[in-house]
């Protein structure tokens, strides 16, 4: 048998018999729904009477219901956390005295929704558990979402019961690396099989631990397509965000966030919500910063940098996306999958100039044709700010705008179905602020920079120091 420190992952056989053979963790296993393989596991490798204190299938809503209180979404957040509760408690209540000063007791709790054999629903769940890293200790205490992606429910249950495994060994063993305990989730299965898209790290284990980091972290490591966190940095699952709202997203580097950034999302904004499809609707604002952008640098991520634009975003009051779609027709459909809404996205001509260039998508079968039909598919508006040459003040907007002479058709006609929207309502004195020149100003402790973005982000900036920013200038 292999172990962590070796290298090679061990199997679920393994980290199941692992956890059943050390006596300090003893506790109960809930699942709700498709998630009853986890304890399957630990009652077939041997030696589960060390580890199970008991094990719950609570499939009955009304039992779901007189156990754990009413809810409205049997799989849902809320669930998994008053199972966690529930369940973690009783264990304290019922065992504390007799075993509490050699025993860490944990609740592992799962709600989760596979395929149907109607077919069609989402499959998808939510997992976590709840934990003393030593005895007596105070609780600590992991979440995840997952989505089931395998075409038939064995094999997502299949799937769930290595996960929920992979998920105690992590509790367990791996709390005190919770990236390495990241990347453990996923031993022995797929990304084509099962995608995290939340993780929520809380407790005493994780006091030092930054969630927005962590949801950064899925996306680098390929466990998901976008993580999304909120103005006050906690982490969403981005499908309940994403329900039924209209959405605005507008992409950028936010290095640092400028008047340019707002002043093109609120000209949007204004326009959006007058469309008749938007408006009295909830619109989500959504700031996304693609992976592509945070590795410009290398192939590290700066935290600093990161969580410097994060804070930043959520002065501003903004939901942040970090995604893996640097191409704009995948994170259409990304968002269209999870609301019918109307969507737009924000973006500079300078932008636009790009979304004609070719060389994006030899990838596609059809090319550029293509990926405007993905992008347009559901009647997305791309909303578009202009841009004013340093050197001779021209504009550059939709109308005039510079492409190859074999697309100039294809740009008359969106621009005539109406999909590209110039932004007319904007801020002329905004048009010469540029991220990479704020940038440089901050850096040279030029005082001019100031004045190029919002009060509340430079506050931000000069009391953290963020960008290069020097408390003690030269006089």
């Amino acid at each position: 048998m292999t172990t962590p420190n070796s290298g090679e992952a061990l199997d679920t056989h393994a980290k199941a018999l692992k956890i059943n053979l050390d006596n300090r963790f003893y506790g109960t296993l809930a699942e709700i729904g498709a998630g009853q393989e986890v304890v399957r596991w630990f009652f077939r490798v041997g030696g589960a009477a060390g580890t199970i204190a008991k094990s719950i299938s609570a499939y009955d809503m009304q039992v779901s219901d007189a156990i754990y209180g009413d809810t409205e979404r049997y799989v849902s957040r809320p669930r998994l956390q008053s199972m966690l509760d529930h369940e973690f408690q009783l264990n304290i209540d019922r065992l504390s005295d007799s075993r509490g000063d050699t025993t860490s007791f944990f609740a592992f709790a799962d709600t989760v929704v596979a395929r149907s054999y109607k077919g069609g629903n989402e499959c998808h769940g939510w997992m976590g558990v709840k934990f003393q890293a030593h005895p007596r200790d105070e609780p600590s205490q992991i979440i995840v979402h997952v989505r089931m992606l395998d075409a038939e429910a064995s094999l997502q249950q299949e799937a769930l019961g290595i996960i929920g495994v992979n998920l105690l060994y992590g509790a367990f063993f791996l709390h005190h690396e919770p990236e390495r305990l990241m990347e453990s989730l996923l031993d022995k299965l797929t990304t084509g099989r099962i995608e995290i898209d939340l993780i929520d790290f809380k407790g005493i284990e994780f006091r030092y631990v930054d969630n927005r980091i962590m949801a950064m972290k899925l996306v680098q490591l390929g466990l998901s397509g976008a993580a999304m966190f909120g103005p006050d940095g906690a982490v969403i699952q981005p499908s309940d965000t994403l329900h039924k709202k209209a959405v605005l997203v507008e992409r950028g580097s936010f290095r640092p966030v400028t008047h340019v950034n707002l002043d093109m999302y609120n000209a949007a904004l204004a326009k959006f919500s007058a469309d008749p499809s938007v408006a009295g609707k909830p619109v989500l604002s959504l700031m996304e910063i693609t992976m592509r952008n945070l590795l410009a640098g290398g192939q590290e991520v700066d935290r600093r940098d990161f969580l410097a634009r994060a804070d930043l975003l959520a002065a501003c009051g903004f939901h942040v996306l970090i995604s893996d779609y640097f191409e704009y027709y995948r994170l259409a459909a990304y968002l269209a999958w999870r609301t019918k809404e109307r969507i737009g996205i924000v973006m500079g001509a300078a932008s636009l100039i790009e979304l004609f260039d070719e060389k994006y998508y030899t990838a596609l079968p059809g090319g550029i044709l293509e990926n405007f039909g993905r992008l347009f598919k559901n009647d997305l508006k791309v909303f578009v700010y202009p841009l004013r040459e340093h050197q001779t003040d021209e504009m550059t907007t939709v109308d005039n705008l510079q492409v190859a002479p074999e697309l100039r058709k294809l740009h008359g006609y969106l621009t005539e179905r109406g999909s590209f929207i110039q932004l007319d309502n904007y801020n002329p004195d905004y048009l010469h602020i540029f991220s990479r020149d704020v940038l440089k100003r901050i850096a040279a402790q030029d005082e001019s920079w100031e004045a190029m973005v919002p009060k509340q982000v430079a506050d931000i900036i000069k009391k953290r120091g963020f960008f290069g920013y020097s408390k003690h200038r030269a006089d």
